[in-house]
């Protein structure tokens, strides 16, 4: 018999109902929940179920390779625990389903009801265990301060699985999403849950680091490479035996990507100036909100570097592509910058119907600065509609502020208007008037120079710097 506490979800795979019954009649006396499933299509559902503990899966489920199937489970559900089961078996066929991450392997007609019982027992346990591993490690996480992923749509709960599954991988990431999307958070806790959270986590805008200067900074220089030179280790050797997170990486000079493979490649870095290379042992994550493919396809961007950087590739959704989430990220936004001594403590219920039906263009970047602004002008318990003040955005304020004549019917002079309205609102601030439009920095200052939009260079003569005014 079953103990208490080694009792699960099962999912029985079998193109053959007979034995779907059979089995369901030995397993449900042992106090397991049982779904069945006779094709892909019933299993894919069953598969979306988050108490599933273990599936007992045909190796030849019609013309179907079980194989394959195996294999898409341990990439979607890595933490569910398979069991294959065949009429036709082998030595051959019971290591290669091993080796794709099979917990055992049974052979049918089961002439033995108590192995079968025995078998799914010690996977379920196994899976307790395992379970119990990541709750603890996830509860070390949050000691360490790890980024919290909120929400709890499929696609949110598709990239944990995703994070959870690189805990102990070093391979490159790829974080792919629009601006907005939360693609540094993903990669600082792809990092927490590595084992080399104990090291640096060193982000780098790409977009923001002039094309002048971006070698020295990634890769560092020896004192005197040029003119005042002082030396400095650069980004790759500060990221040494930790995380590099390479935002923005679509905006890297055709120039330096042939170095930046050369460093990937070899995990070493020569300096500006010096005659040795050094090396590195990091892990690179990178993101972008370019489709870097295209760019590859258009020879903006190395094909051999981007398959050197597109090694595991995280999709980040939209928030209009998991609306459920909008309601819980905005209470999470709501705590994280309520001042103390605020009275505010929750949505009106049309505040929050407002929120959940709206695109944001911008993402979660959007929905927390309308919250953070919705707090600054709250005057009662709750946040009301009006105290968010989200009307066509920052685009539809800036054509509001000019009478429709003085606008011509242009993208250019839309354009044009959004970025002088971005600008006057954050008070110059060139960094966060590119964040509120949802571009990267990079792109935001080519369109200043496009639009004659002049920008005060940095007294430090770093040129146009995160902070800048903008005249």
């Amino acid at each position: 018999m079953c103990l208490p506490d080694a009792r699960g979800m099962v999912l029985l795979v079998d193109d053959e109902p007979l034995l779907l019954r059979a089995l369901q009649r030995i397993l449900r006396p042992e106090g397991h929940r049982v779904a069945t499933a006779s094709c892909q299509e019933e299993m894919r559902t069953a598969l979306a179920d988050p108490a599933l503990d273990v599936i007992l899966l045909d190796l030849f489920l019609g013309k179907t390779n079980g194989l394959d199937i195996l294999d898409r489970v341990k990439r979607e559900r890595p933490e569910i625990e398979v069991i294959v089961m065949t009429g036709h078996a082998s030595v051959e066929s019971a290591v290669g389903c091993m080796r794709c991450g099979a917990f055992d392997y049974l052979e049918k007609p089961f002439d033995d009801a108590h192995r079968v019982c025995t078998t799914i027992r010690k996977a379920i346990e196994r899976r307790q265990l395992v379970s119990r591993n990541r709750e603890l490690e996830q509860e070390l996480m949050g000691r360490r301060g790890g980024p919290e992923l909120v929400g709890s749509s499929p696609k949110t709960r598709a990239v944990r699985r995703m994070i959870e599954s690189l805990r102990h991988n070093e391979s490159n990431v790829l974080i792919q999403g629009e601006s907005g999307t939360g693609k540094e958070i993903v990669a600082r806790a792809i990092h927490t849950a590595s084992p080399r959270c104990g090291e640096s986590f060193v982000p780098v805008d790409c977009g923001a680091l002039p094309e002048s200067i971006i070698e020295s900074e990634l890769f560092g220089h020896r004192r005197g490479a040029f003119t005042g030179a002082v030396g400095a280790p650069g980004l790759f050797r500060m990221a040494d035996r930790g995380t590099l997170f390479l935002d923005e990486i679509g905006e890297i000079p055709s120039g330096v990507q042939a170095k930046l493979l050369r460093a990937l490649q070899h995990k070493e870095v020569r300096p500006v100036g010096a005659s040795e290379a050094v090396p590195v042992d990091i892990r690179v994550i990178c993101a972008t909100n370019r489709d870097l493919a295209a760019m590859v396809s258009d020879g903006l961007f190395r094909m051999d570097l981007y398959y050197r950087l597109n090694v595991v590739r995280i999709e980040i959704p939209r928030l209009r592509e998991r609306r459920e989430d909008i309601p819980q990220l905005a209470h999470h936004f709501l705590i994280k910058h309520r001042r103390e001594g605020s009275l505010v403590g929750g949505f009106e219920p049309e505040a929050l119907e407002m929120l959940s039906r709206r695109d944001w263009p911008g993402n979660v970047r959007e929905l927390e600065n309308a919250i953070e602004s919705g707090l600054a002008l709250a005057s009662g318990e709750r946040l009301r509609r009006a105290d968010l003040g989200l009307g066509a955005g920052i685009l539809g304020a800036a054509l509001a502020a000019r009478s429709g004549p003085e606008v011509p019917l242009s993208l250019e002079a839309y354009e044009r208007c959004a970025i002088e309205r971005a600008l006057q609102e954050t008070g110059g601030d060139a960094s966060e008037a590119a964040r509120r439009l949802g571009i990267g920095r990079s792109t935001f200052y080519r369109k200043l120079s496009k639009h004659e939009i002049l920008a005060r260079r940095d007294p430090r003569g770093a040129g146009v710097g995160a902070s800048d005014a903008i005249r």
